[in-house]
């Protein structure tokens, strides 16, 4: 099977992360910082030092500030749904938001009257900087923002964003799902208050991991109480970080998979995995452009994405050449809507979805071509 379908998931993973997640299961399976006997020390400390290397490697201010849960998803539903909006409070997202943001954004509108206004792509496909500024109200609290769609690619320039949040006290709230181990993030240089990221997709970790770092106390309400390890005195969740906003047992198995996938990322570096990804979505993009009826969507300027190439065939539902690339070809690419209901609004594809194809570490050239010459088969059997 040749994978193309990195921005769902990673696949393969390095072999360390499935050695790490053995020995979780295999050697210390307890409970972490339940208990002061050596397994549940082990696995306490195995989880540490994974919430350390990720604040090492996104510039928080320490490990405390690293709080991990089952997904994205989770994570951001943590810092959304957690934050204390107002009625008549104002957030800025964008059309190429994932439903992991859309969804608690619709959710705090029905239900506490905030408002949200959903920046437009320009004709290139990218979220211009000045179009935050233009968006902002008295009321403006939060940019939830994603780094680059998973849709497009389109990456948004952070920084410049956080510029303009800054010069107006807005808290800003960066889903980077599809850029973290693949573009460098750093919460302090790039002014970002609240990060959330997949561990499954760049940081080559497994599925069940996610990360939400906040870079200051922003009063989030947990979404989740209950037990923590310690404090258990307290009939109320502990305000201590990160007890707070872990209730439960953590995904150690998970987590130490996780921390091997980070391993991998920095062994290979990520400038290294970018200029990688880049030649791949260079090389399938030129040659996508040589096949007729063939169509490709995303900014043409490639150092403004990341290696997610969304195309239509014409005459051919995007979902049926998807199993057809499956089936006869054994290449796995995602068809359909991409849980992005307005980016395909704004592409203006929300009635036949897209194919898309998004490359790894691991992809080389040669299964780029191969994909070429399916894709040209599959245009050439339905003329």
């Amino acid at each position: 099977m040749i994978y193309f379908d990195h921005a769902a998931s990673s696949y393969p993973k390095p072999e360390q992360v499935a050695i790490a997640m053995h020995e979780a299961v295999a050697s210390y399976s307890a409970n972490p910082g339940r208990g002061g006997h050596k397994l549940a020390e082990q696995a306490r400390e195995v989880i540490e030092q994974a919430r350390k290397k990720i604040a090492t490697m996104f510039g928080a201010p320490n490990k405390k500030h690293v709080w991990f849960y089952q997904n994205a998803t989770m994570a951001l539903n943590q810092a959304i749904l957690g934050f204390p909006f107002q009625e008549g409070d104002h957030v800025v997202a964008t059309m190429f938001e994932h439903n992991s943001i859309i969804r608690p954004l619709e959710k705090l509108a029905s239900e506490k009257g905030i408002a949200i206004t959903y920046v437009e792509p320009n004709e290139e496909g990218i979220i211009a900087v000045e179009e935050f500024e233009k968006a902002c109200t008295e009321k403006t609290c939060m940019f939830a923002i994603s780094h680059a769609s998973n849709v497009t690619g389109a990456v948004i320039s952070i920084s410049d964003v956080s510029k303009i949040a800054k010069e107006r006290e807005i808290v800003v709230l960066l889903d980077a799902s599809q850029t973290a181990g693949t573009i460098p993030i750093d919460i302090e240089k790039d002014a970002i208050d609240l990060l959330a990221f997949a561990g499954h997709k760049s940081l080559l970790g497994p599925q069940g991991t996610g990360v939400l770092i906040s870079k200051d106390d922003y009063n989030l309400s947990p979404l989740v109480v209950g037990g923590t390890g310690n404090q258990s005195e307290l009939l109320h969740q502990p305000h201590s970080w990160p007890n707070r906003y872990e209730a439960g047992t953590l995904n150690t198995p998970g987590i130490a998979g996780l921390s091997a996938g980070i391993d991998a990322v920095v062994e290979m570096g990520i400038e290294d995995i970018w200029k990688h990804e880049k030649e791949l979505m260079d090389h399938f993009l030129k040659g996508l452009a040589g096949i007729s009826g063939v169509s490709s969507y995303g900014p043409s300027d490639l150092s403004k994405r990341v290696a997610v190439i969304p195309f239509e065939i014409d005459g051919v539902e995007s979902h049926e050449a998807a199993m057809i690339l499956d089936e006869h070809y054994q290449i796995a690419v995602r068809a359909g809507m991409h849980c992005a209901p307005k980016t395909h609004q704004a592409l203006q594809t929300s009635e036949k979805g897209l194919i898309r194809v998004s490359f790894g570490p691991y992809n080389t050239i040669k299964e780029v071509d191969t994909l070429l010459e399916a894709i040209e088969e599959i245009r050439m059997a339905f003329l």
